[in-house]
């Protein structure tokens, strides 16, 4: 599965979705994570839905995208899109947040979790 990090720095977390100017894509599997990409999201663009859907429009290829905030308008967007929004702390290391997920899968994965990962690995088969 895919994991788009909203980051300024390519270590953690730090980035309001809505202005984050990058995203570090990452492929997570159960047992190792991959960068892919770093997603370069930067926008002049002035109305608040076209730049939602440009900034969804990036990450195309995200199926969790992990960031500091994301508005209720957002968050239903980036989910209608097929994207799950994950709010973290400021500062929480991408490392970190990868390690949670691969502890999750190794053990008792939650359902949203298991849909995303399956969903993912027939995308890729």
């Amino acid at each position: 599965m895919n994991i788009a990090f909203a980051s300024s720095t390519g270590d953690a977390v730090d980035q309001h979705f809505g202005w984050s100017k990058n995203f570090y894509l990452y492929k997570v599997d159960k047992e190792k994570a991959t960068l892919l990409d770093v997603i370069d999201a930067t926008t002049d663009i002035e109305d608040e839905h076209e730049k939602l859907s440009y900034k969804i429009g990036v990450l195309e290829e995200a199926d969790i995208m992990y960031c500091t905030q994301i508005g209720p308008k957002a968050s239903k967007m980036v989910q209608a899109a097929g994207i799950h929004p994950v709010r973290v702390a400021e500062g929480e290391k991408m490392e970190n947040a990868i390690g949670q997920l691969h502890s999750m899968l190794a053990e008792n994965p939650p359902m949203w979790l298991l849909r995303i990962f399956h969903k993912a690995e027939a995308r890729s088969a």
